[in-house]
């Protein structure tokens, strides 16, 4: 780890953070002198981050926990806040695809859906809220999308909660300002990411599944997908002091897919 960083001493909750977007937010935010917390449902995901982090010099330890329950969300974070003894940062980047169908939807996959994408954010912000006002201040991130800021033909329900975390961004940075808690979104386009066969392949074969992905990709101006790490990279910005004065915020990182 190197001197100069833009978390030095900052103590980072990550939710989902042992693949794709979340591990590499991990690892940038250790590089950068913050104390991870990495809360994934998978043990064995979460153990393989911790040990690069720490590997690497930095400081971090897994949770484990279905952010699906919200009283998991509520055990983790409790869990994490005593580890650090407090809470500066928070990224609620837990979520999945969801269901395609909207006739004859399958109501349980909705729900499912909705505690995931959307519930989970929230009782994850009310649990760090209280830790971030005993220290003075602190930083929310949610991941949205660029569904969530351009209806999606082909994924209604996700764009549905993806429009509902910006609405609880724009809401919750005014509510909390006073506490000098800033709150904002990063919304990306299309990710090269573990979940991205699962989203683009629900309902159909292999070859949908391509399809599907040339589709997007090709609606993306910078022709090609995002790395984890380049999401990752606004999450830092939005998170570190360098964005004091930011609040309230939807940021697309989405390869200019929302300015067509």
């Amino acid at each position: 780890m190197t001197s100069g960083m833009r978390m030095q001493g900052k103590r980072a909750i990550v939710t989902a953070g042992a693949s794709g977007m979340g591990r590499a937010g991990c690892m940038l935010f250790a590089q950068q002198g913050a104390t991870v917390a990495v809360v994934d449902i998978s043990a064995e995901r979460t153990a393989a981050v911790v040990g690069e982090v720490t590997g690497a010099g930095g400081r971090a330890k897994g949770f484990v926990a279905d952010l699906s329950k919200p009283g998991e969300c509520r055990r983790v974070m409790a869990e994490a806040a005593a580890w650090m003894e407090g809470v500066d940062v928070l990224w609620a980047h837990a979520g999945s695809p969801g269901p395609v169908a909207v006739e004859g939807i399958d109501i349980q996959d909705f729900d499912a859906a909705v505690a995931l994408n959307l519930t989970s954010a929230l009782v994850c912000a009310g649990e760090a809220a209280p830790h971030m006002r005993t220290a003075g201040g602190g930083a929310m991130l949610f991941t949205s999308s660029v569904a969530g800021l351009v209806g999606s033909t082909f994924s209604p329900v996700y764009s549905a909660l993806k429009f509902g975390l910006v609405g609880f961004t724009q809401s919750l940075a005014q509510r909390f300002a006073a506490d000098g808690i800033r709150v904002n979104a990063v919304c990306p386009g299309p990710v090269d990411t573990p979940m991205l066969p699962a989203f683009m392949g629900r309902n159909v074969d292999e070859a949908g599944q391509a399809a599907n992905q040339a589709r997007i990709v090709a609606a993306v101006p910078l022709g090609r997908l995002a790395q984890p790490h380049e999401i990752a990279h606004a999450a830092l910005w939005l998170l570190s002091d360098d964005a004091s004065y930011v609040t309230g915020v939807a940021l697309p990182v989405d390869g200019g897919y929302v300015a067509r």
